[in-house]
């Protein structure tokens, strides 16, 4: 057989004037060399046919594009009596992935990182993506602290031209900070500098919260914090001078010093208004939060920019230029600005988009917009439309941003992005409280009914005292106005006997209709009818009273009620609030046509105050209840307040405070209660401002009064302790332990108190 060898690869690629061969006409191709990779696919690569005249050209263009595919290791071409024969060898394939001593990562999940680029089981093997690979491996262990992880990695050749790849992990030991030294601080102590840092060496919590690891970006926020904190306490030439990490010869310990210049504390000494101001002067002033002989504070310099911004925000000025210019008297120690104001062009709104909501629609969100398309651009109402939206509960992640219309100077649109979560759920589980022991529940929710908004609940709870079951619909919207309308059934039982309260047993049954109107952002007006039929049952071990009134007034009750309320919400958050207030009045009454005449009624007051620039909260509540019967019937003794234990006064046994009936020692209840707490709300120790977990100090006081007791301040009962709340992924679950400050003979004292789980 004659074989001529076309000219090697390097003449083909390099080959000038002189051929590497003289060109022919391809009578045939034939490839020679394949195991894996279909004959189809080299052709397709090839520049040319048959037919076709060959040249040094062709040929190292053929070579290149078939080395380019990546799955052969080489390439040559022959030619045989006028045929083309293209003989490559190809590249292994990999037969397996496989790891030992990974312990810090989940293998699956490497595996899948590893596929995305291009490193899988049945792929073609290449050398330099394996290389990559162990460099990205070992950068994650970098990044969790892995300082001395050794990878090793062995190719094993197999049979029918594969191999197998083995990540060999040597992990170490976690590297942790051993040291930090915050150098050049004087008008401070170092300890308290280091508190405000996140990284810190290892304590309690730091096993969970990793924050005894190093981390780069964790070290960034956290020289920001401290400049921050020089800034805002005057130290206007505060500087960072160098930062050294340094990791121990065993790769355990890691070393951390910042050099800082404090400089000296400057006061302000005045504060002047320049530019365009549009709006008056007065009006502007009071908008400006720093004051002539204050001591600076970047914060408060910060605090007044904004402000003014969002005024004229509010006026349509969507991209209001405000800057504060120092001018430093270093001699005096004092600084002067002046803020400059540039309003730029008034816009208004063109289009308002809506976008990620796959399931919710679009009139769900818009009808919570309170900026309007086609009006003036009013950033106050942009940001209370994004609040109200957020609110609804049915988003993970809110998002607006206004970005100009292109070619027009005065016309905004309003970008809309929502990233939706699920908002059905169907819950069994189990909860434990001090007082119910032990519950078991179960939910059918769904709180966005096919997009539209509406909820629809089903829910059961049971307990040794408490069993309920209930279905409930709500439409937010009943009206264009917001005016929501409500759907209530349900059956309740509850039996005492095991509560130092009176004993009975109840059962309830019961429907109704509600309606709630907003008379204002904040606040809404509802009211509601409903009908509800309880018997009751008492024994010889039930108090006098219960047993008069059932012998009076019968075990069978028939309730019109009608419900009405009040509430006003400014709060910044439904499941951590750390400012604002509610407001509640809500009052039911048995109306004529049922066999129950009363009234009850509560008002609740709840602040929330951040303290220390937001890192606590002090949150105080208030609440006042009263209730009696009227028409000449007296008040059932099952609508009686309570107090004590968790909810009202802690450290008390629950519904353990008020009158006591003198034969039987159970706790009656009474027509009048008064509750008041004080509660500091700190982050866990640990876990920087993670408020998931929380731990309280606080002082509860409260008292229950019965018909014809005379209310006296004396007779509250007071209690101060520790809490700990934590949202755990199971549900909520809330510690305290108090101590009674004022206990009286006869009261009941539970100083540790727990609920796990929801209690419904």
């Amino acid at each position: 057989m004659n074989k001529n060898l076309i000219a090697g690869l390097v003449a083909a690629l390099f080959a000038t004037s002189a051929s590497a061969f003289t060109p022919f006409k391809v009578k045939d191709i034939r490839v020679e060399g394949l195991q894996r990779t279909e004959a189809g696919t080299v052709f397709s690569y090839l520049p040319v046919k048959v037919g076709e005249t060959l040249n040094d050209d062709k040929a190292a263009q053929a070579i290149k594009a078939l080395f380019a595919t990546g799955f052969f290791k080489d390439v040559r071409l022959e030619i045989e009596n006028g045929v083309l024969v293209v003989v490559v060898e190809e590249r292994p394939a990999i037969a397996s992935v496989t790891f030992t001593g990974l312990k810090a990562f989940e293998k699956e999940q490497i595996k899948k990182g590893l596929a995305d680029v291009g490193l899988a089981e049945s792929r073609i093997f290449d050398r330099s993506l394996v290389d990559k690979a162990e460099q990205e491996l070992k950068r994650q262990y970098l990044t969790r602290g892995y300082y001395g992880v050794q990878i090793t990695t062995t190719i094993t050749p197999l049979e029918r031209n594969r191999v197998g790849i083995n990540f060999a992990v040597d992990e170490g030991e976690i590297a942790k900070i051993k040291e930090i030294d915050i150098v050049g601080a004087h008008a401070y102590k170092e300890k308290d500098l280091l508190d405000l840092f996140q990284l810190r060496t290892p304590g309690l919590m730091t096993w969970y919260t990793k924050n005894d690891q190093y981390s780069k970006q964790k070290l960034a926020g956290d020289l920001e914090t401290l400049r921050s904190y020089y800034l805002d306490r005057g130290y206007v030439e505060f500087n960072i001078d160098s930062v050294q990490v340094t990791i121990s010869p065993d790769k355990r310990d890691i070393y951390i010093t910042v050099n800082i210049s404090e400089g000296a504390q400057y006061k302000v000494s005045s504060i002047k208004l320049a530019g365009k101001l549009l709006l008056p002067e007065a009006e502007l002033k009071k908008l400006v939060t720093i004051k002539p002989g204050d001591i600076f504070s970047r914060e408060k310099l910060t605090e007044t920019t904004k402000k003014i911004s969002e005024r004229l925000g509010n006026e349509g000025y969507a991209f209001a230029n405000v800057n504060a210019a120092p001018e430093i008297d270093k001699k005096a120690r004092q600084v002067a600005f002046t803020i400059f104001i540039d309003p730029g062009r008034r816009v208004y709104v063109r289009h308002i988009n809506i976008s990620g909501n796959t399931r919710t629609r679009d009139e769900v969100i818009r009808r919570e917009m309170r900026q309007m398309e086609a009006s003036w651009y009013d950033g106050a109402e942009i940001n209370r439309s994004r609040t109200r939206i957020d609110r609804l509960g049915y988003f993970n992640d809110v998002t607006v941003q206004t970005p100009a219309v292109p070619a027009i100077t005065d016309q905004v649109d309003v970008d809309l992005k929502v990233k939706e979560k699920p908002t059905g759920s169907v819950m069994v589980g189990a909860g434990f409280s001090s007082s119910e022991k032990l519950v078991l529940s179960g939910s059918l929710q769904q709180q966005n009914l096919f997009g539209s908004g509406k909820d629809v609940g089903i829910q059961l709870s049971t307990s040794k005292i408490n069993s309920i079951y209930s279905f409930s619909y709500t439409d937010p919207y009943y009206t264009i106005d917001g005016i929501s309308r409500g759907f209530d059934l349900y059956q309740r039982k509850s039996d005492t006997s095991s509560l130092v309260v009176g004993a009975y047993n109840s059962k309830s049954l019961g429907g109704g209709v509600r309606y709630g109107v907003p008379v204002s952002e904040n606040d809404t007006v509802s009211f509601g009818l409903s009908g509800d039929f309880t018997t009751i049952s008492v024994d010889s071990n039930s108090p006098v009273q219960f047993q008069k009134y059932v012998n009076d007034f019968g075990s069978t009750n028939s309730t019109l009620l009608g419900t009405v309320g009040w509430a006003n919400d400014t709060v910044d958050s439904r499941f951590y609030p750390t400012k604002g207030s509610i407001n509640r009045i809500i009052g039911e009454v048995g109306l004529p046509g049922g066999t129950l005449r009363y009234y009850r009624t509560t008002l609740q007051h709840q602040q929330f105050i951040p303290v220390f620039s937001g890192k606590s909260t002090l949150a105080l509540d208030a609440e006042y209840g009263f209730a009696n019967g009227y028409g000449g019937l007296a008040l059932p003794f099952f609508k009686n307040f309570y107090a004590g234990g968790i909810g009202s006064v802690r450290g008390y046994d629950t519904s353990s405070l008020g009158p006591i009936d003198p034969a039987t020692s159970a706790r009656l209840g009474g027509n009048r209660r008064l509750i008041g707490n004080a509660e500091w709300l700190l982050p866990m120790p640990g876990m920087g401002l993670d408020k998931s977990v929380r731990l309280g100090v606080f002082l509860d006081g409260g008292q229950v009064w019965g018909a014809g007791e005379k209310m006296r301040m004396g007779d509250l009962r007071y209690s101060t302790g520790v809490s700990l709340v934590w949202s755990s992924p199971m549900g909520p679950l809330k510690f305290s332990f108090a101590d009674p400050l004022n206990k009286k003979p006869g009261d009941n004292i539970q100083r540790l108190q727990f609920q796990m789980g929801t209690v419904f």
